[in-house]
Order: structure tokens, then C-alpha cells, then sequence
């Protein structure tokens, strides 16, 4: 069983914990993701996470993963949408594609944080599933980057312009390439973003 005190005061460990966990232990963990205690939560979530990238064994909790992403709290709609985007890669009966557009909306979630995991955790499954590729590129790109606060425009910039370098690096798409054109003169990227994106456009291979 997992021990509580140990995971409150030591998180240096993370991945060997993963390791080691039994399954009575991922009951557990997936429980203490609703605890209102944060130094039991997050451990909780990272572990969990963890264990996501090389075991199979979190996926069966998937209903309640997805739930998560209903909750009134951001936390936990962060949480099961990045727990939702390890366990991509175990889904062999594509349930994902089912929850797709529910996950994709917490790309512009009310919460500005939940946005940014979001967005971030596509990277997560994104090479096994190039079929999607429009449909993220839709979604991000209907992001209204000018409606957030000023401090925070170019870090959500920079995510979903993460997403798209990756997606045109596996599979150009014409409305990825049209928004990396764009964002080289939109005022957001610097000189080094812009020179990344110079060189996946030369490099750029028949769209889709």
C-alpha cells in the first residue's frame, strides 16, 4: 500500500514509485485525486502520470478520468484531462474519440491554467492519432488570443504554437501552415520562434 507520510514529504522518487505500484495502490491514488489536501493530490497525480507512460493498468479508469473533466473545479478538470492524454496511448478500443470534443474544449476553458495543461498534454497523443489533426487545428486555432490578459497572451501563443510545429513536423495541413504563416507577423513571437518557424516551413512536405 502506498505510503501516505512518505508521499507527502518525498517526491524525488516519483518514477521509481511508479514502478512499484500494485494494483490495490492505483484505487488509491485515483481516490486521493479527490482529496482537498494538495500535498496528497498532486504526488497522487503525479504518480499516476507516471505509471500512465509505462503501464497500462490507469487506463481501466478512464469513466472516471473523463468525468473529471465535467467537475466545477478547474483542478480537476485539469487532472482528468492530462490523465485522460497519457492514457491515449493504452486506448486500443479508441474510446477517445468519443470524448474528443469535450477534451478539445478545455482548450479554452473559463480557467486560464486548465487552458494551458490542455493544450499541452495534445502533444502527449498526437502522433498516434493524425486523423485529428484538423480537428485540433480548428479548435486551437478558434482561440481568441487577444481576449486573455496582456501577461498572458504569449504563453498560451507558445503552447499552441507547440502543437502545431509538432503537427506540421508529422503531417503538414493547410490550416496549420496558414496559422504559422500568420504568427510570424502577428507580434507575439520573437526572433527565435520565428526563425523556428521559418525552418519547418522550408522543410515543409506535401499538406494534407
Amino acid at each position: 500500500m502506498i505510503d501516505l507520510g512518505t508521499l507527502k514529504k518525498d517526491k524525488s522518487n516519483l518514477e521509481e514509485m511508479s514502478e512499484n505500484l500494485a494494483e490495490e495502490d492505483l484505487g488509491q491514488l485515483v481516490a486521493l485525486l479527490d482529496s482537498k489536501e494538495d500535498d496528497v493530490r498532486y504526488p497522487a497525480f503525479l504518480l499516476l502520470q507516471k505509471r500512465s507512460e509505462i503501464k497500462p493498468d490507469v487506463y481501466p479508469y478512464w469513466v472516471a478520468l473523463v468525468r473529471k473533466m465535467d467537475d466545477a473545479n478547474s483542478y480537476q478538470r485539469s487532472i482528468g484531462c492530462m490523465l485522460i492524454a497519457e492514457n491515449v496511448r493504452w486506448d486500443q478500443e479508441n474510446r477517445f474519440g468519443g470524448i474528443l470534443k469535450a477534451y478539445l474544449a478545455h482548450c479554452n476553458d473559463e480557467r486560464f491554467i486548465t487552458s494551458r495543461q490542455t493544450i499541452q498534454s495534445i502533444r502527449r497523443w498526437l502522433p498516434l492519432h493524425p486523423e485529428y489533426f484538423q480537428e485540433v487545428a480548428e479548435m486551437l486555432q478558434s482561440i481568441d488570443i487577444g481576449s486573455f490578459k496582456e501577461t498572458q497572451r504569449k504563453l498560451i501563443f507558445t503552447d499552441i504554437l507547440e502543437v502545431f510545429l509538432e503537427i506540421h513536423a508529422i503531417r503538414p495541413i493547410r490550416t496549420v501552415s496558414d496559422y504559422l504563416l500568420s504568427a510570424m507577423t502577428g507580434g507575439l513571437a520573437d526572433r527565435k520562434t520565428i526563425r523556428r518557424i521559418e525552418k519547418a516551413l522550408k522543410c515543409q512536405g506535401p499538406e494534407a
